[in-house]
């Protein structure tokens, strides 16, 4: 992979990046004014996303031990956005030290803020690249280097997928990466949707970002999973998957589902 064309040097902040607007609502310093208008758009639009984003950072953490838990020891984390401690890495390696994590991003300056904390380590990698080209990121070197596909993975599409629109068939774009994974691997991902509240004005706060964001319904979510085996609880609203705490007020609001799959065989 030609890491997309992309360079430091041409960070476009001509429009609102959805890493930096999630960036921005987590409280981060690495946005611009763009993504900073956004964001406050968007927080119009859906009073309880400050509160969603928070409760989907803390699924992914949860979600980070219980695989490493369950004996995986290495991880994919596809959209990994603006590194916000602690990051997916740190929790794995809390957990056991040997956990092996690879990142992916398409966002130059997600590119350059990871390469400086992670510069130093021989069991992590970061790559600039793209959900849309699965085969591009499977084969890309710094992955390899990094990830054994002949063994157990985790793979991380969390909060990524909704930005994959319609024609850009996101079926099949997830079943290739699931298609690469060894038996005893976990699908982990967390899709925002319609289902709770309408929230047609957030979307339109996307339409002049880097990529828009596409809102669906239960079913077709969980058809993301394909064959793997939904853990308890299954699919549900991110506070909900197995809290580890009282869920944060008007949790019911939060239209974002999580689930996390394992490959059986």
């Amino acid at each position: 992979m030609s890491e997309q064309g992309l360079r430091a040097e041409d960070i476009d902040t001509s429009r609102a990046h959805p890493a930096r607007i999630y960036d921005y609502l987590l409280g981060g310093k690495d946005n611009y004014d763009i993504d900073r208008q956004a964001g406050e758009r968007l927080a119009l639009a859906a009073p309880e996303v400050r509160i969603g984003l928070k409760a989907n950072r803390a699924f992914l953490r949860r979600a980070v031990r219980h695989v490493v838990d369950s004996g995986v020891r290495q991880i994919l984390d596809i959209g990994t956005g603006l590194p916000t401690s602690p990051n997916v890495h740190e929790v794995a390696q809390e957990a056991a030290p040997d956990v092996r994590v690879a990142y992916v991003d398409n966002d130059p300056i997600v590119r350059a803020h990871a390469d400086a904390l992670l510069s130093d380590s021989a069991t992590t990698s970061i790559v600039l690249g793209d959900l849309r080209d699965p085969s591009a990121v499977l084969d890309h070197p710094d992955i390899r280097r990094v990830i054994d596909f002949d063994r157990p993975v985790a793979l991380f599409l969390v909060a990524v997928v909704h930005f994959l629109t319609d024609e850009e068939k996101p079926e099949e774009v997830v079943a290739a990466l699931r298609d690469a994974l060894a038996p005893g691997s976990f699908l982990v991902l967390s899709h925002v949707t319609n289902d709770f509240q309408d929230r047609r004005d957030a979307v339109a706060v996307y339409d002049n970002a880097s990529a828009t964001l596409n809102l669906r319904p239960r079913a077709q979510i969980e058809g993301f999973f394909g064959d793997f085996g939904l853990i308890e609880p299954g699919l549900v609203q991110v506070p909900f998957w197995r809290p580890d705490g009282p869920p944060p007020p008007h949790s019911e609001e939060i239209g974002i589902y999580a689930g996390v799959a394992r490959k059986n065989g």
